[in-house]
């Protein structure tokens, strides 16, 4: 089972229901700025391309050799992959959602039936 943050907002449209989980984000570490993209976090992937180009940049400058640039690179984004997931819900609370709690589940699905089993008030937000 997966641990995941529960997060809530209420709009126009309705409920909004998000689940992040919990732990090292592989999309992340493997495709950075793609990742972010992917979930609309349009400055930190502006940052994360910043971050990457003045590693680049950094390394050449310096002369470093290609192993060296490799594992400068391979530690930004496995610092990346471990606070990915953190980021999502920074930039979540900024979109005006609640951190609602914590719930497991085998996957999203799974754990948002959980978490609204267990939360009779947000069941009936759900339902209305």
């Amino acid at each position: 089972m997966r641990v995941y943050s529960v997060h809530f907002r209420s709009g126009f449209g309705g409920p909004d229901f998000a689940l992040i989980k919990e732990g090292f984000c592989w999309p992340a570490f493997l495709l950075s700025a793609l990742w972010a993209l992917w979930h609309r976090m349009w400055w930190v992937a502006a940052g994360l391309v910043v971050v990457s180009v003045a590693i680049g940049s950094a390394g050449a400058l310096l002369g470093l050799d290609p192993l060296s640039d490799a594992a400068l690179s391979l530690a930004t984004a496995l610092i990346v992959g471990f606070f990915a997931n953190d980021m999502r819900r920074l930039v979540l609370e900024r979109r005006g959602y609640s951190n609602e709690g914590v719930v497991l589940g085998d996957n999203e699905d799974g754990a948002l039936e959980r978490f609204l089993a267990n939360s009779p008030v947000m069941m009936g937000v759900f339902r209305a």
